[in-house]
């Protein structure tokens, strides 16, 4: 790491990663202390939900089945032909 980068993490501006970071690609390492090198306050993104940044957690999508009324899909395809 260059000396810039661990100067920027250790001046304080940056908190240290909560504990739902764990095992998220955007993890550096300075000084004894780990930080999102990306969001200044990590909490902050976890507060809502999951964080947009997270390389290690998917967001699931809830997929809902529409039911269609047989009725109106026969007439649907009758009218294609």
């Amino acid at each position: 790491m260059q000396t810039s980068d661990v100067a920027k993490f250790s001046e304080g501006a940056f908190l240290p990663v909560i504990e739902q970071c764990e095992g998220c690609e955007r993890i550096v390492e300075a000084s004894g202390n780990k930080f999102c090198e990306t969001y200044m306050n990590p909490a902050a993104k976890w507060r809502l939900g999951i964080c947009n940044f997270a390389t290690h957690a998917k967001p699931e999508v809830k997929v809902a089945k529409i039911r269609v009324n047989p009725l109106k899909a026969a007439k649907r395809a009758s009218r294609r032909k």
